[in-house]
């Protein structure tokens, strides 16, 4: 039997065209699919062919999280994969976002940075 393989994940967001704006602009990836959505709310789903982030707003206002690394299923970062980290570094740094905690690890190498809304994303290298 094959591994289970991750096709998407769900987040909230404040505002949805903006960050869906972003990540396609940062990841090279594709608004695959947007409509109404639960409780009255709207979504996008953002990414390539085989995985996805759907994002989600509410009708409402979204309210602000708390630390996530210290609330039950929060969500702490999102991570990609890309082939070229130092290209994809250079977009952040170009759309006004700071990269920090650069690692270099068996595999890989790595760095973060935050959107705009504060969501954490992580980007990979292992080539």
């Amino acid at each position: 039997m094959q591994p289970a393989v991750l096709e998407h994940l769900n987040v909230t967001v404040p505002d949805i065209e903006s960050t869906a704006s972003l990540l396609c602009e940062l990841f090279d990836w594709q608004v695959r699919w947007q409509g109404d959505s639960i409780y009255s709310g709207f979504s996008m789903h953002v990414g390539g062919p085989s995985s996805y982030i759907a994002l989600y707003t509410p009708a409402g206002d979204a309210a602000d999280a708390v630390d996530s690394y210290n609330t039950a299923r929060g969500l702490n970062h999102v991570s990609v994969t890309v082939e070229a980290l130092d290209t994809v570094e250079a977009r952040v740094v170009a759309a006004g976002l700071e990269p920090h905690s650069h690692a270099d690890y068996e595999p890989g190498r790595r760095f973060y940075f935050k959107l705009p809304n504060g969501l954490e994303v992580e980007v990979v290298s292992y080539v």
